[in-house]
């Protein structure tokens, strides 16, 4: 995936922003005002994508284009090498468990909004 079908992936999702709060060489996605997904625009694409420790650690384990998240909490947040990648389907599907896991992590009152098609302040 270039950082054009990953952009038009992430803002398929329900009420999803981007923006640049980093500078212009880092594209962030949001859900309800959370990072789910950070991508580098400056050099060879990497994402940074959140997981739950257990996958943070099979990840690290299991696929060699998977590094600890570049100045992130290493526990919940891993680096994607994307010039490595040759399966889009499970990038589609980490990415995927990144949003899962932000919108988890909202309060309930939110989540049901989100549920409902109800776009949230960010």
């Amino acid at each position: 995936m270039n950082i054009e079908e990953i952009r038009t992936y992430c803002l398929s999702k329900p009420f999803v922003t981007e923006s640049l709060p980093f500078g212009d060489d880092t594209l962030v996605f949001k859900v309800s005002g959370k990072m789910f997904l950070l991508a580098n625009l400056d050099g060879p694409l990497s994402i940074n994508i959140k997981a739950s420790p257990e996958e943070v650690l099979d990840r690290l384990e299991h696929y060699a284009e998977v590094k600890p998240g570049y100045h992130m909490n290493k526990v919940h947040w891993v680096t994607v090498d994307m010039s490595q990648i040759t399966d889009d389907d499970r990038i589609r599907q980490w990415i995927d468990r990144s949003f899962e896991l932000i919108v988890e992590s909202l309060p309930k009152s939110q989540r049901i909004a989100l549920k409902n098609g109800e776009k949230q302040n960010s």
